[in-house]
């Protein structure tokens, strides 16, 4: 019987080639591992990558996977079709098949064909299968079409050749590439073979490619500026067949969007918004299947530990949000609802992908705090849009400035491409080149370009010299060792010889030094040998296998192929043991007091402290920091062991490991366990857990959406904080005259003494302006009528702002309809305040007349036409600026600026 759900058909297909003597491989994390000019893996041939290269050797040729993938940006920028066509999606699962260097073309093209026309049973009238034509002197692919027709049964009508956008496969400039083939599948009620090769209309029908073979047979090289093949020894094959389509043809539907999971993620979302899904191409049913998509994104990136943020990975999580969330908005959602989609996800796929039930809580509690995030700023964004827009029409325009796109970015979280959909709908477009250059000056988001290291060829020119396993590690059992330099590199270089003052790095066939990674700093410490010394500022693992040592010569010289004592700095060592292995408590602890959600994010492991990023959406509290270190602290007193086992990473899940969202493990682990923790690390540990001695948390904050900093300190550490404390307190209690015992009290009868002083103060303000300096009937008393206009312009003691605004507002009404300025020095700067009575305010404008008042006490000012405020810093010049309003009123003007008087000529 035809399978007809995703995970029947996922099944099936690797049953299939797992019979056919194919390892199965789990699914690589969607972060690669091994490829830093990707942001995401976007195809299952990813975490292969470098078996096909062989860099890498696995104990298997063959093997199959359904991979997660996600394509969002550069060549397969997948969003703006998503949710409008029945087959895109940002997050998709790529089943694959694959052989190292044992089978090829003809037992490829075999297995897809039995497994498409026996095991799917899909009808071979629907099918058409293509290969390389020839082009560009690279010869037509014979091979594949010969087997093809021997297989199939057809003739060329449905075996066809295609050129080089089509069926040809490299993975850059140089390196492996060569000829693919493709299947493709008829949607339809009825088969068309002359629609081959065009698009399928939007309602899906049409013909559609199911499954891609790739050849890779040749590798490119570059010699004398020009381009040449030449053919591999060992030549591979790398597989892709989309799951979801897959699927909808099984299933007999037209879109993915049809098939059993994406489909109850619609019906979901549907649900939410009181609509019905009906699969059409209308606006609701296009929003509901962005949001189907776009919950998968979602659920999955999150579990993999990336949380919406501004840059990389995050901005990319959060632009997937904020589109779905839009969508929401668009369909009359009030509430927050994506957690609740996205909680559908870990229902519906959680049994085939456990991380996503793990991290279940997370899920929920970060997507539903990004969407109140966005919910806060979504309406005026809109608004600021809306405006925009009738603007534009009023003059004439179809082109959003670019400015307004990224303070629609900057201030209201809206992506550029969210704002562009918006846009597009209603007729009009965005200044692009205007946005980027807004982005560029603010420099508030940095583009992802991937890791670039100068050193990276030289690297790997060392790795080739040492054996498979690279360079041996014997750090986790002691902290010197004897051993022989391999490669020696001065400025990016290799050199046989470096002397004294040379800084350089040293790459040993073994080492003790721990080199940085995992959140552990590396190790320092020296080299010595016979004839030199090489003191070690730094220890880093630039590639797998890899640990140099970097550092200064300080002594002779150092040679490769000598024999040298390598000793770690054991001191800072221990420091950093301790503080490791705090970590491991203390991720322990935060998961006891705030729930499984609180996962490591990240992390800093070094001699002096430590630093641990974990996922939470508020603050902690006064008693949930209290309680996270007695829990610590109660596991270092009682003194349990740290345990080392080296097992397989299925035994160490089985065992209940925890496993950090930045760590890329392979398929033979190290895990750490002391006390109720048990970690996966490959740091170096206390021996025991009360070596760690005292734990103490510094601080506690928020550093990005939904994350939060621990600053903690250990054993010495813990000491030395405390002694600051101590001096702290001590010096504040010589400061308050009482004694540490009583300083809290001393405090609260200061502050309480301070604030009575302040409220004596305000009524001594309100009271002197109301009545001090001859009162308010004293100050009406310089009120002059100049053209038939009450004027008043008053100096007075109130140096409270709002007192003397209060004042201000006071004289105009006594005053009737009136102009009042009112001025006082405070805090060494003048202010004034001015008030025009509002049926006056169609002849005299407040902010009008302030400024050139402000400008005499050099300063600047503004306001309603009713009442504005200015400051300066000339107060010599305040009774002069004061006086100057009669003038500004009679001339129905502002006031000439004068020079001080000390200036003027005779």
């Amino acid at each position: 019987m035809r399978p007809s759900s995703s995970a029947d058909v996922r099944r099936a297909f690797l049953e299939f080639f797992q019979s056919r003597g194919h390892e199965v491989v789990k699914s690589s994390s969607l972060v690669p591992a091994n490829d830093p000019t990707l942001l995401f893996v976007n195809a299952g041939m990813v975490q292969f990558k470098d078996v096909f290269t062989g860099r890498e050797q696995r104990p298997y040729k063959r093997a199959t996977s359904s991979q997660k993938c996600i394509r969002i940006s550069g060549k397969h920028n997948d969003l703006e079709a998503v949710g409008p066509s029945p087959r895109h999606h940002t997050f998709f699962e790529m089943l694959g098949n694959f052989s190292f260097g044992d089978y090829f073309k003809r037992e490829a093209i075999e297995f897809a064909w039995d497994f498409l026309t026996n095991v799917l049973e899909l009808p071979q009238d629907r099918l058409i299968c293509t290969y390389f034509r020839g082009e560009e002197d690279i010869p037509e692919d014979t091979a594949a079409r010969e087997i093809w027709h021997r297989v199939s049964g057809f003739g060329d009508d449905r075996v066809r050749g295609l050129g080089m956008s089509d069926n040809f496969w490299q993975m850059g400039d140089t390196g492996p590439c060569g000829p693919s083939s493709e299947i493709y599948f008829y949607n339809g009620p009825e088969v068309d073979l002359s629609k081959f090769g065009e698009e399928q209309t939007p309602e899906g029908i049409g013909w559609v490619e199911i499954w891609n073979l790739v050849f890779m047979q040749f590798e490119r090289t570059i010699e004398n500026g020009s381009a040449r093949l030449v053919l591999l020894p060992a030549p591979s094959v790398d597989t892709g067949a989309g799951l979801e389509r897959l699927t909808s043809v099984c299933a007999g539907q037209l879109s993915n969007y049809d098939t059993d999971i994406l489909n109850a993620l619609a019906q979901t979302a549907a649900a939410l918004a009181h609509k019905p899904y009906g699969g059409t191409r209308q606006p609701d049913d296009v929003s509901l299947r962005v949001i189907a998509d776009h919950s998968r994104t979602t659920a999955f990136l999150i579990a993999e530990g990336i949380v919406p943020d501004r840059t990389g990975r995050e901005y990319v999580l959060r632009r997937v949000m904020r589109r779905a969330i839009r969508h929401g908005h668009r369909l009359g959602i009030k509430e927050p609802f994506l957690h609740e989609v996205a909680l559908k996800v870990v229902e519906l796929m959680g049994a085939d992908y456990p991380e996503l039930l793990e991290r279940k809580e997370l899920i929920r509690s970060l997507t539903l705090a990004e969407e109140e995030r966005f919910r806060q700023t979504i309406e005026r964004g809109l608004g600021l849009l809306e405006e925009r827009f009738e603007l534009m029409q009023a003059e004439g325009k179809t082109v959003l400035d670019g400015r307004d796109a990224f303070q629609l970015y900057d201030t209201y979280g809206f992506p550029l491409d969210l704002t562009e959909v918006i846009c597009t709908e209603r007729g009009f477009s965005v200044d692009s080149a205007g946005y980027d250059a807004a982005l560029a000056e603010a420099r508030e988001r940095s583009e992802f370009k991937g890791v670039e290291q100068a050193s990276l060829p030289v690297y790997g020119e060392v790795l080739a010299l040492l054996p498979a396993a690279g360079v041996r590690f014997v750090g986790y059992e002691r902290d010197r060792a004897e051993g022989r330099i391999v490669a020696l590199i001065a400025e990016n270089q290799r050199v046989d010889e470096v002397a004294e003052g040379t800084e350089c790095e040293l790459i040993a066939d073994l080492t003790p030094f721990y080199g940085e990674g995992g959140g552990q700093v590396g190790d320092l410490g020296t080299i010595e040998s016979a004839s030199g010394e090489l003191k070690v500022e730094d220890t880093v693992k630039p590639k797998t296998g890899l640990f140099v040592h970097r550092g200064r010569v300080t002594r002779g010289s150092l040679r490769v192929g000598e024999t040298v004592d390598l000793l770690v700095d054991v001191p800072r060592r221990e420091r950093i043991r301790r503080n490791h292995s705090a970590t491991h408590l203390l991720h322990w602890a935060l998961r006891q007091v705030l729930g499984p959600h609180a996962q490591q994010k990240g992390s800093l492991v070094g001699p002096e402290r430590l630093r641990f990023d974990f996922t939470h959406p508020r603050p902690l509290t006064p008693e949930e920091v209290a309680r996270i270190e007695e829990l610590v602290n109660e596991r270092t007193l009682k003194n349990s062991p740290v345990r080392t086992e080296v097992l397989s990473m299925e035994e160490a899940r089985k065992r209940g490991a925890t496993m950090i969202f930045e760590e890329k493990y392979g398929d033979v682990v190290r895990m750490l366990s002391m006390a109720e923790s048990t970690e996966l690390c490959g740091g170096t540990h206390a021996r025991a857990t009360g070596d760690i001695g005292l734990f103490k948390i510094v601080s506690e904050q928020g550093v990005a959406a939904g994350v939060r900093r621990i600053l903690a300190v250990t054993g010495e550490g813990a000491l030395a904080h405390l002694r600051e404390l101590e001096t702290s307190l001590a010096d504040a209690s010589r400061a308050a005259k009482t004694t540490p015992v009583m300083l809290v009290e001393r405090i609260q009868k200061l502050v309480a003494h301070e604030r009575a002083l302040e409220k004596q103060l305000e009524e001594l303000e309100k009271k002197l302006a109301s009545g001090g300096g001859g009162g308010v009937d004293g100050l009406l008393a310089k009120a002059r009528d100049v053209g038939g206009v009450r004027v008043l312009g008053a100096r007075t003691s109130v140096s409270d702002r709002g007192a003397l605004r209060e004042l201000a507002e006071q004289l105009r009404d006594k005053l009737g309809d009136s102009i009042v300025l009112v001025g006082s020095e405070g805090d060494g700067k003048a202010q004034l305040v001015l008030t025009v009575s509002k049926a006056l305010t169609n002849r005299y404008r407040a902010g009008e007349l302030i400024r050139g008042v402000a400008a005499l006490v050099g300063g600047s000012g503004g306001g309603r036409p009713d009442m504005a405020q200015a400051g300066g810093t000339e107060t010599a010049r305040l009774d002069e600026a004061i006086d100057s309003i009669y003038g500004s009123v009679a001339g129905g003007a502002e006031p000439a600026v004068s020079e001080p008087a000390a200036a003027r000529p005779d």
